[in-house]
């Protein structure tokens, strides 16, 4: 890609590029069309079993650097000591990351320690915004100016932090667009994600409800993957939700297909005694339709 870049200039004048310039960019000519192709199709499946760590965190938090070089050990070695530099971020570019570095602390020889924060695409602004409060938070100075930090200033462009939420697995009458569905987007709850419980659940139609409301009860052995919505609801509004949840249902914690817990609706196992098994239909909107044909 360096190659390709400067590839019409460094043909004509590769005599005058200096080292270890030149020598990273001639490397270039020695790969063809199939070896970009392969490097790329390595790279993305790479990038897919990175992918799955953005559900568990914000942030992912490097040392920017392993060590410190002298200008003479960089001018002996300088692509290996480069690349030994890059160890803990070089695959930020490839993987197209966000990242910002930040200064941290000072060693007890008096050289730099510093952090990088690394966040997915499109994350710049609010690595920026916590950039600058770790920056602050070090209380370290500008460099080795010793002059003290500005004042943090607002990042512009930032859109405001969102409220904390609580995700809820629903697995009945609160789906998308059924009955009681109104009673998590009235709280201001948003739909995160359409999933499927472990394959240790069994689902029954709960008699007597009004609108008709199904129990879900975690099974030792039989069970099944439930169809289920996780939405997250913000935590002021988690006691006026549960307010509204009438017995034998309530919330406890629901483990996901992916192996996640969650809190979300559970049913007190006295009120399946009678009640009729729909655990074969793999959810509650299916056994609606089911019933509706």
């Amino acid at each position: 890609e360096r190659y390709a870049a400067v590839r019409a200039f460094f043909d004509r004048h590769e005599a005058e590029v200096v080292e270890p310039v030149r020598g990273i960019l001639a490397q270039g000519r020695g790969y063809n069309a199939a070896d970009v192709f392969e490097a790329q199709t390595r790279l993305r499946a790479l990038a897919q079993q990175a992918e799955p760590m953005w559900r568990d965190i914000d942030v992912l938090l490097v040392p920017t650097a392993p060590t410190h070089y002298t200008r003479d050990a960089m001018r002996a070695d300088p692509v290996a000591l480069n690349r030994n530099l890059g160890a803990y971020t070089n695959f930020v570019n490839l993987l197209d990351y966000a990242a910002l570095s930040v200064p941290s602390s000072l060693r007890p020889d008096g050289l730099p320690f510093g952090i990088t924060l690394i966040g997915r695409c499109g994350s710049d602004l609010a690595l920026a915004e916590l950039g600058q409060r770790y920056h602050h938070a070090t209380g370290l100075a500008q460099g080795a100016t010793g002059e003290p930090l500005p004042a943090p200033r607002p990042i512009r462009g930032l859109a405001p932090a969102q409220a904390a939420t609580l995700p809820i697995a629903v697995v009945g009458a609160h789906l998308s667009g059924m009955p009681l569905n109104g009673q998590l987007t009235e709280r201001g709850a948003v739909l995160r994600e359409a999933i499927q419980t472990a394959p240790r659940y069994r689902l029954y139609a709960l008699p007597g409800t009004v609108p008709p409301k199904p129990g879900l009860q975690r099974s030792a052995e039989g069970g099944a993957a439930i169809a289920l919505e996780v939405w997250d609801l913000p935590l002021a509004e988690v006691g006026g939700f549960l307010a509204l949840i009438p017995a034998p249902l309530g919330l406890g914690s629901v483990e996901l297909a992916d192996g996640r817990w969650v809190h979300g609706f559970i049913c007190e196992g006295h009120a399946l005694a009678g009640a009729e098994e729909v655990t074969r239909h793999g959810g509650w909107r299916a056994y609606l339709a089911s019933r509706a044909a």
